[in-house]
């Protein structure tokens, strides 16, 4: 073990637990090394990063970084994918000037869970995550666990760990197959879509693939506080059986995330499981153990459905609630900038960052980023900033800085309107609560003006009356709390305006 990696081992006996609801920030750390390095005009990596930076992210009150990307590459998967015209004019699409030096391979397709060497080597993580830890902050790194680069180690030494084909099946699909040192393998697939011709599938079927996973898992433990499952819904026994049929062999008894998350929080029960999870399988996978899983629905709720739609998907039960994973970007979907008008972007952030479970945010989204960038690239176009974004972020930042938002209660408020008008329909509502901290969010998910009044699920709250500040906007107001209570507290909100109440007790009420 290195003196980076011991000290840092010795630095995390005494961190703290996960909060309850964190806020993580997902860096994309190839290209974010390459331009700190250009800002500071030196080669940075890992271990080099200025405290600066570092600072920078903590100041945002982020509970956790996930490093996007940081195993070593692969380069028999850089070459299929510089002959993969689709790919290529996706490449020219984000960054019109591309060369085929800036493929640097995709970090899905993963050739070793060793960092890569360019970002620092393990050494170089170590110092990354130490710097971390006196912010605050926890390390949150990927794993793929459907599938890995042709020239990763198991191809060699455990061609079983795959499966396998036939030439003729391989004639008659050659987009689906690889070979390699004349075997032929299926290459990786999401069922739904073609197949990933750059990387290898694994069995999850086969008796002993679970066993490196446990192990390979381990090591990657040690190194950081949580990962991220790349398709994590793919390795359900159900889906794969649907996915590859009697190829894979005999279905098991047992899951094979129960047996993966289980092993490893024997030994590291602290250890984060995130599941990147689609089809309707997140109360599933939670229940196989994953910490938390990302939430599609509401991401696509929040794009094309309707403010009741999203209302009903969060009243669903508060232990799956807790478990999900709240974002409007992240570097499968396109930027939220580009996506979504000014003031649209700013409800849906608000509505995002204020919800139970992890809040997640993307390196670029509190720019204003526009470009997404395929992961494969080491360098992106440049961009101007939204600086009018920027403060808003930066106030909901502040804001959200506060222990009742990764601690607290939250629960959903009823709202009413009147007989003549169904705008009611479009306003979101809910609290939070920690001790007499209490604080109300009112969206308008629409871009018609509405009115409504809004229940407080304060049992306290009557007798006394309110003071409430919009934290984002300065505005103030006072609120007799027995009304509050019924029959709500009444706003009116222009398309996709919102409020952000803190809301103080003045005193009792005289009379």
């Amino acid at each position: 073990m290195s003196s980076a990696v011991a000290e840092t081992a010795i630095a995390l006996a005494g961190a703290s637990a996960w909060p309850r609801h964190p806020a993580v920030y997902e860096i994309n750390t190839w290209i974010w090394l390459s331009e700190v390095g250009y800002k500071y005009g030196r080669d940075v990596d890992l271990s080099s990063v200025p405290s600066p930076e570092w600072d920078a992210i903590a100041a945002y009150g982020f509970d956790a970084v996930w490093f996007m990307g940081v195993w070593e590459r692969s380069p028999a998967g850089m070459r299929i994918a510089n002959r993969n015209l689709g790919l290529l004019e996706e490449f020219r699409r984000a960054l019109p000037d591309f060369r085929s030096a800036d493929n640097v391979g995709s970090p899905y397709c993963v050739r070793s869970y060793v960092v890569d060497r360019h970002l620092g080597g393990s050494d170089g993580l170590a110092i990354a995550r130490r710097e971390l830890l006196k912010r605050g902050m926890k390390l949150v790194l990927d794993f793929v666990p459907n599938h890995v680069a042709p020239d990763h180690p198991w191809v060699d030494g455990h061609p079983e760990y795959f499966i396998p084909r036939t030439a003729d099946e391989i004639s008659n699909d050659p987009t689906s197959y690889l070979e390699v040192r004349g075997t032929i393998y299926a290459c990786g697939r999401d069922p739904h879509f073609q197949a990933w011709a750059d990387v290898l599938q694994l069995n999850a079927f086969h008796p002993s693939v679970r066993g490196a996973v446990i192990e390979t898992i381990s090591s990657i433990a040690q190194q950081c506080d949580g990962i991220r499952c790349d398709m994590a819904m793919l390795l359900l026994n159900c889906i794969f059986e649907r996915t590859w049929g009697g190829r894979a062999g005999q279905r098991p008894a047992t899951e094979y995330w129960v047996d993966v998350i289980s092993a490893i929080k024997n030994r590291y029960p602290r250890f984060l499981f995130i599941a990147e999870a689609y089809w309707d399988v997140e109360w599933e996978l939670q229940q196989q153990g994953f910490d938390f899983c990302y939430d599609k629905k509401l991401y696509d709720g929040l794009e094309h459905s309707n403010a009741e739609a999203v209302r009903l998907h969060l009243c669903a039960d508060l232990a799956y609630q807790n478990k999900l994973v709240r974002f409007i970007e992240n570097h499968d979907e396109p930027r939220a900038a580009a996506t979504f008008s000014s003031a649209k972007h700013r409800a849906i952030a608000l509505i995002a960052a204020t919800l139970p479970g992890m809040r997640l945010f993307h390196e670029g989204q509190l720019e204003g980023r526009r470009v997404r960038l395929p992961v494969f690239l080491a360098r992106r176009p440049k961009e101007s900033f939204d600086r009018d974004l920027q403060v808003f972020y930066t106030k909901l930042a502040e804001a959200l800085d506060r222990s009742v938002f990764h601690e607290g209660q939250w629960t959903v408020c009823e709202r009413t309107g009147w007989p003549d008008s169904a705008s009611v329909q479009n306003v979101l509502a809910w609290s939070w609560l920690k001790d007499d901290e209490r604080y109300l969010i009112i969206v308008n998910l629409s871009d018609y003006s509405v009115q409504s009044k809004i229940t407080v699920p304060w049992a306290d709250a009557g007798g006394e009356t309110w003071h409430l500040t919009d934290i984002l906007s300065g505005a103030t107001f006072e609120r007799d709390g027995d009304q509050m209570q019924s029959p709500g507290v009444h706003v009116e909100l222009g398309p996709w305006h919102y409020h952000f109440f803190r809301c103080l007790r003045s005193g009792k009420r005289q009379g």
